[in-house]
């Protein structure tokens, strides 16, 4: 029997069972009643993110970034985009690698804006440098599309 996919509320970090028979984009949060998917990412910290790798089903596009950082910003719009066209399949997630430094060194972070693509709480494909919207969307897919 299939209880549904776990998915984060991106208002109140409560984790939700989506039924199967319910289409997803209409889907709302049994703790906040707020919808579960926006279309826009979500930022998140470092106990944030934790809780969506660990609590969530579906696949996370985490896009790791700092303001002080030109192709971050420039990047931004279009990772809001890519957000309306992924969701409910993909999470999109913010992480500002200055409030968390310790998080960005575990998952090895470089260079930013980097692109980290997870599954079942696994990293499956790292991009970094700045991309347009179809790219991301491009990327995403392909990487999701891999055994």
């Amino acid at each position: 029997m299939n209880d549904g996919r776990r998915v984060v509320c991106a208002n109140c970090g409560k984790t939700n069972r989506l039924p199967p028979e319910r289409a997803p984009a209409a889907a709302r949060c049994g703790s906040c009643h707020q919808p579960i998917f926006s279309g826009h990412p979500v930022e998140v910290d470092e106990a944030g993110f934790g809780r969506h790798v660990a609590n969530s089903d579906i696949p996370l596009l985490v896009d790791v970034w700092a303001p002080w950082c030109g192709p971050c910003r420039a990047m931004a719009p279009m990772f809001e985009r890519a957000a309306a066209e992924l969701e409910p399949d993909v999470r999109l997630l913010k992480l500002n690698s200055d409030n968390a430094p310790a998080l960005s060194s575990r998952l090895g972070i470089s260079g930013i804006p980097t692109l980290l693509l997870m599954r079942s709480g696994r990293e499956i494909a790292r991009t970094s440098g700045a991309m347009d919207a179809q790219r991301i969307v491009a990327w995403t897919k392909a990487g999701l599309a891999r055994p």
